[in-house]
C-alpha cells in the first residue's frame, strides 16, 4: 500500500488548505483514513479520521476548523483545513489503517501557518 499527499504550504492565519492522500496498491479489509500531524519538538497526533462507513473523529483543536470527507471510489481522503492558526503548523501525515491492526503511513506534507 502506497499513499500519496499533497495540498501542504504556506498560509497566513485565518487562511486555508486542503491536502489530499490516495492510496494504491493492494488494498484490503481498510477500516479507516485520516491524518496526523507532528510539529517539531512534540509527539505525532491524531487530527482527523473517517472510517469506511463514514464515521469521522476530529481532535479537540481542529473541531470547527477542519473537515475531513472521503472517496472510496478513488480512494482518496480530503482535510479542509480552514481558519488555520499558526499552532497548526506541522508536518501532516496520511494515514490508512486496515482490519489487521496494520498502519500504513505517507511521506508527510508540510503545512506552515505564519504571516
Amino acid at each position: 500500500v502506497q499513499l500519496q499527499a499533497c495540498g501542504g504550504g504556506l498560509v497566513q492565519p485565518g487562511g486555508s488548505l486542503r491536502l489530499s492522500c490516495t492510496a494504491s496498491g493492494s488494498i484490503l479489509s481498510v477500516v479507516s483514513m485520516g491524518w496526523n500531524r507532528q510539529a517539531p519538538g512534540k509527539e505525532r497526533e491524531l487530527v482527523a479520521h473517517i472510517a469506511m462507513g463514514g464515521r469521522t473523529i476530529y481532535a479537540d483543536s481542529v473541531k470547527g476548523r477542519f473537515t475531513i470527507s472521503g472517496d472510496n471510489a478513488k480512494n482518496t481522503v480530503y482535510l479542509q483545513m480552514n481558519n488555520l492558526k499558526p499552532e497548526d503548523t506541522a508536518v501532516y501525515y496520511c494515514n490508512l489503517a486496515v482490519l489487521t491492526g496494520v498502519n500504513y503511513w505517507g511521506k508527510g506534507t508540510q503545512v506552515t501557518v505564519s504571516s
